[in-house]
């Protein structure tokens, strides 16, 4: 088995961020996201070792992402450039129903991924990571995104590389049947399961977080842990199952909660926390990322996280 010099490697999009700063208001901040990106950022403040792995545009967009992983210690040796694509940008609006996200991702240097590219430097990322990270909008981006996906977990298995999946059920991108499909496939070939209680509630039509624990082993993986928001969260590794209470906190804005405790989760993995362990470390860092604006800004450092446990 080839020795594993990075804790991480994620595999998707990253993409620009237009945030809203007032509800209803024409003013927004600019700073970056994608769900996968925002897992190894967190993962890297979390102190664990981590890769991103993804194609950006030949724009200033592109340059900027580039920049950011390198501020935050993110590997960048699978990302590349490709000059004739776009980076893609989202915006996020906030009402009285919670954020909204509005995509501008067609045809986006991410979306061309396929699995040829993939066995080029992303490659041996992924043979040398602990954990690959991959999501649901990781494959609904495109058909060749989602083939990409699935290759990336089937190499990552052979080289004894852990597969996080989380669902990030995004029905603007895919439509449901071939969303539930793909799922399915992709819970069958992970090691930890790391859906929401609003996405598995979409997917099964389940409500009740034992019975998604119990959906998530059924199909396939050894490790879930659901995310009940608000709530906290229900972690389960087959034998024990334990809800990790949810910390009080000030909302600001959700965008990247989600991906902040799936990063935090699998750093304090790497470094040998068992998985209840973790997953209330996750939970703690979660609550202190909704406090500000943006999906990257707000990610805590492990110190914060510490102080607040």
């Amino acid at each position: 088995m080839q020795q594993k010099s990075f804790d991480v490697a994620a595999l998707g999009e990253a993409m620009v961020e237009f945030n809203q700063t007032v509800a209803g208001q024409p003013h927004f901040l600019q700073g970056f996201g994608g769900d996968t990106s925002n897992v190894a950022i967190a993962a890297a403040r979390a102190g664990a070792h981590s890769a991103y792995l993804t194609r950006v545009g030949g724009d200033t967009f592109g340059q900027t992402l580039l920049q950011l992983w390198a501020q935050e210690g993110v590997n960048t040796h699978g990302v590349t450039t490709a000059s004739a694509s776009h980076t893609g940008i989202y915006f996020v609006t906030h009402g009285s129903q919670g954020h909204e996200f509005s995509y501008r991702r067609a045809d986006s240097a991410a979306s061309r991924m396929t699995p040829q590219w993939l066995m080029g430097s992303p490659a041996g990322v992924i043979q040398a990571a602990r954990f690959l990270h991959l999501s649901g909008i990781s494959m609904a981006i495109s058909a060749g995104a989602c083939d990409t996906a699935f290759e990336a977990m089937v190499l990552a298995r052979e080289a004894g590389t852990l597969v996080s999946f989380d669902s990030n059920l995004r029905l603007k991108l895919w439509p449901m049947a071939r969303a539930r499909a793909c799922i399915v496939q992709a819970v069958a070939l992970c090691d930890i399961f790391l859906p929401s209680l609003e996405d598995m509630h979409a997917l099964t039509g389940l409500g009740n977080p034992q019975a998604i624990v119990d959906w998530g082993h059924a199909h396939g993986a050894r490790n879930v842990v659901l995310k009940l928001g608000a709530e906290g969260a229900l972690a389960s590794n087959g034998q024990q199952r334990q809800h990790i209470a949810p910390r009080p906190t000030t909302v600001r804005d959700a965008t990247g909660a989600g991906d902040c405790f799936c990063g935090n989760l699998l750093a304090r993995l790497a470094k040998g926390d068992d998985l209840f362990r973790a997953a209330a470390y996750a939970n703690t860092a979660a609550a202190l990322s909704v406090q500000g604006f943006g999906a990257v800004t707000p990610l805590p450092r492990s110190a914060s996280v510490l102080a607040a446990l």
